[in-house]
Protein backbone atom coordinates (compact mmCIF):
# COMPACT_ATOMS: atom_id res chain seq x y z
CA UNK A 1 0.00 0.00 0.00
CA UNK A 2 2.87 2.30 1.03
CA UNK A 3 4.38 1.90 -2.43
CA UNK A 4 0.82 2.17 -4.43
CA UNK A 5 -0.79 5.53 -2.76
CA UNK A 6 -3.86 5.83 -5.01
CA UNK A 7 -5.14 2.10 -4.71
CA UNK A 8 -8.34 2.38 -4.92
CA UNK A 9 -8.68 6.10 -6.10
CA UNK A 10 -10.10 7.40 -9.72
CA UNK A 11 -8.38 10.14 -11.07
CA UNK A 12 -10.41 11.73 -14.08
CA UNK A 13 -7.57 12.29 -16.83
CA UNK A 14 -9.18 15.56 -18.84
CA UNK A 15 -5.91 16.30 -20.92
CA UNK A 16 -5.94 15.83 -24.79
CA UNK A 17 -5.78 11.80 -25.72
CA UNK A 18 -2.16 12.62 -27.34
CA UNK A 19 -1.42 14.51 -24.11
CA UNK A 20 -2.26 12.06 -21.59
CA UNK A 21 0.21 9.10 -21.40
CA UNK A 22 2.05 10.48 -18.87
CA UNK A 23 -0.30 11.32 -16.77
CA UNK A 24 -2.14 7.58 -16.95
CA UNK A 25 1.30 6.11 -16.52
CA UNK A 26 1.81 8.22 -13.56
CA UNK A 27 -1.71 7.34 -12.04
CA UNK A 28 -1.25 3.39 -12.30
CA UNK A 29 1.79 3.31 -11.05
CA UNK A 30 0.74 4.55 -7.54
CA UNK A 31 -2.42 2.32 -7.82
CA UNK A 32 -4.88 4.71 -8.96
CA UNK A 33 -7.50 3.79 -11.54
CA UNK A 34 -7.55 5.99 -14.46
CA UNK A 35 -10.62 7.37 -16.40
CA UNK A 36 -9.86 9.09 -19.66
CA UNK A 37 -12.01 11.73 -20.33
CA UNK A 38 -10.63 14.86 -22.84
CA UNK A 39 -12.67 17.84 -22.27
CA UNK A 40 -10.56 19.95 -25.09
CA UNK A 41 -8.89 19.26 -28.49
CA UNK A 42 -5.79 21.49 -29.80
CA UNK A 43 -6.18 22.07 -33.75
CA UNK A 44 -3.11 23.61 -35.86
CA UNK A 45 -3.53 26.89 -37.13
CA UNK A 46 -3.49 27.78 -40.83
CA UNK A 47 0.18 27.57 -41.96
CA UNK A 48 -1.00 30.05 -44.34
CA UNK A 49 -2.26 32.18 -42.18
CA UNK A 50 0.81 31.72 -39.42
CA UNK A 51 3.24 32.64 -42.74
CA UNK A 52 1.06 35.59 -43.19
CA UNK A 53 1.85 36.98 -39.69
CA UNK A 54 5.37 36.17 -39.63
CA UNK A 55 5.88 38.24 -42.89
CA UNK A 56 4.83 41.13 -40.99
CA UNK A 57 6.93 41.03 -38.07
CA UNK A 58 9.93 42.15 -37.39
CA UNK A 59 12.96 39.40 -36.31
CA UNK A 60 12.16 39.34 -31.93
CA UNK A 61 15.28 38.85 -29.61
CA UNK A 62 12.98 36.96 -27.68
CA UNK A 63 10.60 34.39 -28.46
CA UNK A 64 8.39 32.96 -25.41
CA UNK A 65 6.46 29.89 -25.76
CA UNK A 66 3.36 29.90 -23.18
CA UNK A 67 2.53 25.96 -23.07
CA UNK A 68 3.64 22.42 -24.51
CA UNK A 69 1.01 22.91 -27.37
CA UNK A 70 2.88 26.16 -28.75
CA UNK A 71 6.26 24.44 -28.70
CA UNK A 72 4.40 21.28 -30.75
CA UNK A 73 2.89 23.35 -33.09
CA UNK A 74 5.43 26.59 -33.25
CA UNK A 75 9.16 25.06 -32.85
CA UNK A 76 8.84 24.88 -36.82
CA UNK A 77 8.65 28.75 -37.07
CA UNK A 78 11.62 29.61 -35.07
CA UNK A 79 13.97 27.24 -34.92
CA UNK A 80 16.34 28.84 -37.71
CA UNK A 81 16.21 32.33 -35.67
CA UNK A 82 18.32 33.37 -33.43
CA UNK A 83 16.92 34.94 -30.39
CA UNK A 84 16.78 34.26 -26.56
CA UNK A 85 13.94 31.76 -25.95
CA UNK A 86 11.46 31.55 -23.01
CA UNK A 87 9.22 28.71 -21.39
CA UNK A 88 6.42 29.91 -19.01
CA UNK A 89 7.62 26.55 -17.00
CA UNK A 90 8.99 23.17 -16.67
CA UNK A 91 6.71 21.03 -19.05
CA UNK A 92 7.31 23.93 -22.01
CA UNK A 93 10.84 23.91 -20.97
CA UNK A 94 11.04 19.97 -21.28
CA UNK A 95 9.00 20.07 -24.94
CA UNK A 96 11.37 23.13 -26.21
CA UNK A 97 14.49 20.73 -25.29
CA UNK A 98 13.36 17.72 -26.92
CA UNK A 99 12.62 19.63 -29.91
CA UNK A 100 16.41 20.35 -29.73
CA UNK A 101 16.00 23.65 -28.79
CA UNK A 102 17.98 25.90 -25.60
CA UNK A 103 15.83 27.29 -23.10
CA UNK A 104 17.14 30.50 -21.61
CA UNK A 105 15.05 31.79 -19.57
CA UNK A 106 12.69 29.75 -17.26
CA UNK A 107 11.08 30.01 -13.82
CA UNK A 108 12.60 27.47 -11.47
CA UNK A 109 8.89 27.24 -9.77
CA UNK A 110 5.39 27.76 -11.08
CA UNK A 111 4.52 27.81 -14.30
CA UNK A 112 2.60 30.92 -14.83
CA UNK A 113 2.65 34.44 -16.04
CA UNK A 114 3.57 36.00 -13.34
CA UNK A 115 6.13 33.72 -12.03
CA UNK A 116 7.84 34.13 -15.81
CA UNK A 117 8.12 37.39 -15.12
CA UNK A 118 9.44 37.56 -12.00
CA UNK A 119 12.93 36.25 -13.91
CA UNK A 120 15.51 38.69 -14.21
CA UNK A 121 16.05 38.17 -17.85
CA UNK A 122 12.52 39.95 -18.61
CA UNK A 123 13.33 42.66 -15.78
CA UNK A 124 14.85 45.03 -18.57
CA UNK A 125 13.27 44.40 -21.73
CA UNK A 126 12.84 48.44 -23.00
CA UNK A 127 13.60 48.38 -26.73
CA UNK A 128 13.17 44.70 -27.15
CA UNK A 129 10.95 43.21 -29.69
CA UNK A 130 9.21 40.30 -27.29
CA UNK A 131 7.13 36.95 -29.88
CA UNK A 132 4.63 35.25 -27.60
CA UNK A 133 4.11 31.81 -29.21
CA UNK A 134 0.45 30.57 -28.31
CA UNK A 135 -2.88 29.50 -29.15
CA UNK A 136 -5.87 32.18 -30.84
CA UNK A 137 -6.50 33.07 -27.23
CA UNK A 138 -5.42 33.40 -23.66
CA UNK A 139 -4.58 35.50 -20.80
CA UNK A 140 -3.05 39.41 -21.81
CA UNK A 141 -1.32 39.52 -18.08
CA UNK A 142 2.46 38.87 -20.04
CA UNK A 143 2.08 41.07 -23.12
CA UNK A 144 0.68 44.06 -21.39
CA UNK A 145 3.44 43.56 -18.29
CA UNK A 146 6.41 43.63 -21.10
CA UNK A 147 5.06 46.39 -22.97
CA UNK A 148 4.71 48.34 -19.60
CA UNK A 149 7.77 47.68 -19.62
CA UNK A 150 9.23 49.02 -22.84
CA UNK A 151 9.28 46.06 -25.01
CA UNK A 152 7.33 45.67 -28.50
CA UNK A 153 5.22 42.72 -27.98
CA UNK A 154 3.80 40.69 -30.82
CA UNK A 155 1.83 37.73 -30.98
CA UNK A 156 2.28 34.39 -33.07
CA UNK A 157 -0.75 32.13 -32.67
CA UNK A 158 -0.24 28.50 -34.12
CA UNK A 159 -3.27 26.09 -32.37
CA UNK A 160 -6.26 26.73 -31.01
CA UNK A 161 -8.18 25.04 -27.96
CA UNK A 162 -12.04 23.91 -28.88
CA UNK A 163 -14.51 21.82 -26.18
CA UNK A 164 -14.07 18.27 -27.03
CA UNK A 165 -17.52 16.74 -28.24
CA UNK A 166 -17.59 13.31 -26.32
CA UNK A 167 -19.52 10.35 -27.72
CA UNK A 168 -23.16 9.36 -26.35
CA UNK A 169 -21.52 6.00 -24.97
CA UNK A 170 -18.71 8.02 -23.33
CA UNK A 171 -20.73 10.24 -21.62
CA UNK A 172 -23.09 7.50 -20.28
CA UNK A 173 -20.24 5.55 -19.26
CA UNK A 174 -18.82 8.23 -17.45
CA UNK A 175 -21.74 9.21 -15.41
CA UNK A 176 -22.37 5.03 -14.74
CA UNK A 177 -18.72 5.19 -12.81
CA UNK A 178 -19.11 8.49 -10.79
CA UNK A 179 -22.51 6.80 -9.57
CA UNK A 180 -20.65 4.17 -8.79
CA UNK A 181 -18.19 6.55 -6.83
CA UNK A 182 -15.18 5.45 -8.52
CA UNK A 183 -14.16 9.15 -9.43
CA UNK A 184 -12.05 10.46 -6.44
CA UNK A 185 -10.09 13.21 -8.25
CA UNK A 186 -9.79 15.32 -11.30
CA UNK A 187 -6.80 16.16 -12.81
CA UNK A 188 -7.69 19.81 -14.38
CA UNK A 189 -4.67 21.48 -16.32
CA UNK A 190 -5.98 25.35 -17.27
CA UNK A 191 -8.72 27.44 -16.85
CA UNK A 192 -10.05 26.50 -20.09
CA UNK A 193 -10.06 23.21 -19.94
CA UNK A 194 -11.97 23.74 -16.78
CA UNK A 195 -14.52 25.51 -18.84
CA UNK A 196 -15.07 23.24 -21.16
CA UNK A 197 -15.00 20.40 -18.67
CA UNK A 198 -17.82 22.18 -16.91
CA UNK A 199 -19.68 22.79 -20.17
CA UNK A 200 -19.68 18.96 -21.20
CA UNK A 201 -20.15 16.85 -18.18
CA UNK A 202 -23.82 15.31 -17.61
CA UNK A 203 -25.13 17.22 -14.58
CA UNK A 204 -25.03 14.51 -12.06
CA UNK A 205 -21.05 14.64 -12.72
CA UNK A 206 -20.82 17.92 -12.82
CA UNK A 207 -22.74 18.36 -9.45
CA UNK A 208 -20.93 15.55 -7.66
CA UNK A 209 -17.65 17.72 -8.47
CA UNK A 210 -18.60 19.27 -5.26
CA UNK A 211 -17.62 16.68 -3.31
CA UNK A 212 -14.30 16.04 -5.54
CA UNK A 213 -10.59 17.11 -5.37
CA UNK A 214 -9.41 18.84 -8.18
CA UNK A 215 -5.43 18.94 -8.96
CA UNK A 216 -3.96 21.78 -10.88
CA UNK A 217 -0.86 23.06 -11.60
CA UNK A 218 -1.80 26.91 -11.37
CA UNK A 219 -3.41 29.13 -8.63
CA UNK A 220 -5.59 30.72 -10.99
CA UNK A 221 -7.04 27.39 -12.15
CA UNK A 222 -7.87 26.46 -8.43
CA UNK A 223 -9.61 30.04 -7.55
CA UNK A 224 -11.42 29.92 -10.27
CA UNK A 225 -12.67 26.45 -9.81
CA UNK A 226 -13.45 27.18 -6.06
CA UNK A 227 -15.27 30.72 -7.69
CA UNK A 228 -17.34 28.19 -10.08
CA UNK A 229 -17.81 24.47 -7.76
CA UNK A 230 -18.78 25.54 -4.81
CA UNK A 231 -17.16 22.98 -2.28
CA UNK A 232 -14.48 21.46 -4.26
CA UNK A 233 -11.33 20.81 -2.62
CA UNK A 234 -8.92 22.40 -4.83
CA UNK A 235 -5.10 20.83 -4.81
CA UNK A 236 -2.24 23.27 -6.20
CA UNK A 237 0.29 21.38 -7.72
CA UNK A 238 3.89 22.29 -7.86
CA UNK A 239 3.95 22.23 -11.69
CA UNK A 240 2.10 20.62 -14.67
CA UNK A 241 4.26 17.76 -14.85
CA UNK A 242 2.92 13.79 -14.73
CA UNK A 243 4.99 13.65 -11.47
CA UNK A 244 3.95 16.72 -9.76
CA UNK A 245 0.34 16.60 -10.10
CA UNK A 246 0.04 12.89 -9.06
CA UNK A 247 2.77 13.37 -6.05
CA UNK A 248 0.27 16.57 -4.95
CA UNK A 249 -3.29 13.93 -4.91
CA UNK A 250 -1.39 11.62 -2.63
CA UNK A 251 0.12 14.35 -0.86
CA UNK A 252 -3.45 15.53 -0.32
CA UNK A 253 -4.74 12.35 0.40
CA UNK A 254 -2.33 12.43 3.40
CA UNK A 255 -3.29 15.40 4.55
CA UNK A 256 0.18 17.00 3.62
CA UNK A 257 -0.54 19.64 0.77
CA UNK A 258 -1.86 23.14 -0.10
CA UNK A 259 -5.11 22.05 -0.26
CA UNK A 260 -8.10 25.00 -0.51
CA UNK A 261 -11.62 24.05 -0.04
CA UNK A 262 -14.96 26.22 -1.49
Amino acid sequence: MTDRPLTGVGVLVTRPDHQSSELIDAIVAAGGQSIEFPVIDIVPRDTNRIEADLADMQSPDVIIFVSANAVAHGVRWIASRNSIIGAIGSATKKALQTAGIRVDICPDAGSDSEHLLAEDALSNVAGKTILIVRGTSGREVLAETLRNRGAAVNYLSVYQSCTHTPAADAMKSLEQIWRDGRVGAVMIMSVAALGSMLEILPPYCRKQLQKTRLVAPSTRVIQTALERIPGVTGILSAGPGAGEMTDALVASLKGNSDTTNG
